[in-house]
This record gives C-alpha cells, sequence and structure tokens, in this order.
C-alpha cells in the first residue's frame, strides 16, 4: 500500500516555510506523541536544514508514559531536545518557551554582551495535519490566535503571533509528504486521525490498531468489549478478524441476517483508539523504529 498525493496547498505550505526560515530562530517540531516517528515528515530535515530544533511531542494524556519516556531518550540520542506536553490541559507547554531560550542560550547572551535587550525569539512551528498545532498556539498565546479542529487541514496560510514578549510563533499550514512508502507509517497515521479517513481502507486501519493494542495492551480491549479469548495469534489474520467480528457483535454492529458488519466495527474500534476508551497506549516504539529504519 503507497498512498502519494501533494495537494496544491502543502506545496505552497512549503515554498512559504522556506521563504521565511531566515527569520526564524528556532524551528518547533510537533509530533503525535503516540507515533513519533510515523508523525514526523521526512522532508523537514531539507526544509529547515540546520536551524535549531526543539521537538515536541504532544497528545502526551493519550500515550503510553513509559513509550514516551523512551522516545525522549531517543531523540535526546540523536542529538535533539524533546519535551512531552499535551496542548490541550496545558501540561509542560510552558517548557516549550523555557526549553527554547536553553537552546538559544548563546544567540541570547551575545545580544546582551552587545548591549541589546534580547528580542523576541521566533520559532516557527511545523507538524503534520491535526497533530495540535492550532491548539497549542493558542494555549501558548493565551487566545484563539489561530484555528482548531478535529479534522486534518484547518490552518490553511501563515500568520505570526505573539507569545508574551519573548516569542513570536508562525503557524504553518500541516504539511504532508508526497508518499508514504512504508504501509506501516499511513497505517499509524489513519489509526491516530491525521489521514482523512475516505483514503484508506477503514477495515484494513482498525485491523492494524486492534492487532497492535491485542498485542501490547490485551487486557484493555478485553476490558472495554467483555472479551474472553486466550491470547490469539497475532500472524493469523483469521484470528484477528474473529475477535473484530466478536467486537461487532457486542456493539450490535450486524447487517441483514445477523452478519457483523465490519465497516461499522472498525468505525467504533478506530473511536474508541482515538478518544482514549483503551487508556494510554502507543502505536510505535523506539526499538522497532529502530529496525525499520
Amino acid at each position: 500500500m503507497t498512498i502519494q498525493w501533494f495537494p496544491g496547498h502543502m506545496a505552497k505550505a512549503r515554498r512559504q516555510i522556506e521563504e521565511k526560515l531566515k527569520l526564524i530562530d528556532i524551528v518547533i517540531e510537533l509530533l503525535d506523541a503516540r507515533i513519533p516517528l510515523s508523525s514526523r515528515n521526512p522532508m523537514i530535515d531539507d526544509i529547515v536544514g540546520h536551524k535549531r530544533r526543539l521537538v515536541v511531542l504532544n497528545k502526551v494524556d493519550l500515550a503510553d508514559p513509559g513509550t514516551t519516556e523512551e522516545w525522549i531518550h531517543y531523540f535526546d540520542a540523536s542529538g535533539l531536545s524533546a519535551i512531552p506536553i499535551d496542548s490541550s490541559s496545558g501540561r509542560n507547554v510552558p517548557m516549550i518557551l523555557s526549553r527554547s531560550k536553553q537552546i538559544l542560550q548563546d544567540k541570547i547572551e551575545a545580544q546582551i554582551r552587545k548591549g541589546l535587550t534580547p528580542r523576541p525569539i521566533r520559532a516557527l512551528i511545523v507538524g503534520i495535519p491535526n497533530v495540535g498545532k492550532s491548539t497549542l498556539i493558542n494555549r501558548l498565546a493565551g487566545r484563539n490566535a489561530a484555528k482548531t479542529g478535529d479534522r486534518p487541514g484547518v490552518t490553511k496560510g501563515q500568520q505570526w503571533i505573539k507569545v508574551g514578549k519573548e516569542m513570536e510563533l508562525l503557524d504553518t499550514p500541516g504539511i504532508l509528504w508526497p508518499k508514504f512508502d512504508d504501509p506501516l507509517v499511513g497505517l499509524r497515521l489513519a489509526a491516530t486521525g491525521a489521514i482523512k479517513e475516505e483514503i484508506l481502507n477503514v477495515e484494513d486501519v482498525a485491523f492494524y490498531a486492534l492487532k497492535e493494542l491485542i498485542a501490547h495492551y490485551g487486557d484493555a480491549v478485553r476490558q472495554r468489549y467483555g472479551l474472553e479469548y486466550a491470547q490469539p495469534d497475532l500472524d493469523n489474520p483469521q484470528e484477528i478478524v474473529g475477535i473484530m467480528e466478536t467486537i461487532g457483535r457486542k456493539r450490535g454492529c450486524l447487517q441483514g441476517g445477523g452478519t457483523v458488519d465490519l465497516e461499522k466495527t472498525s468505525l467504533v474500534i478506530l473511536r474508541d483508539l482515538r478518544s482514549g476508551k483503551f487508556g494510554r497506549v502507543s502505536l510505535e516504539r523506539p526499538v522497532a523504529a529502530a529496525v525499520e529504519q
């Protein structure tokens, strides 16, 4: 499964970012804490070049805390400072300014040595659609400065937004890359809601998500749907489909003749995943990511 597209507004967003980079002090790269590498645009390295960068793992309230800690160490080992936040509640959001100051400390001190009052840090926020950029910007700004929504593609243009007296943010539309060569990347993005459901088979996405949930959070799945089963053979697709059908029956997702409607069942599973009904779960881990690369 190779998904390919490059909507015109995303190509335009890339050009706009490249034009504004000379004005930027630091790039804030916003990722989904549940799927950090899969929600990371591989074109960003080429676009931002050697600009200083802060990795921000958002939606940490939905992610497995132990796995998130592993990701923090992973990025630190890669030479990138990383912090976990929840833009919706504001958890750890003030760390963005303080950590940005640390990363830019030499530049700030150079301004002071010249007898200048340090100017506000100019930050560029980048991230794929629906990763929470607008919610974060509004939290930082303390007002509704950016449009928000639960669907990809809400932000359409660029705007500078003041964060107190010490930071100015440049918001940008989310940029997806031209294609996903790794089918797992597409499935993870779809499972967490970063990709519009229309472009993927919802049953494939739910199958992937359920398989991951059973592998790592089996008790949560059993408890959520009142299931009783021995650990299935995850390499046998029929066993996973059988569990999906059981969930469908329990949730009343039936068609004429009493057969299970797998599409409706799939939407139930994905809705439960995205809204945290299984607890705090992660769909990607640093060890697996290192193997895949």
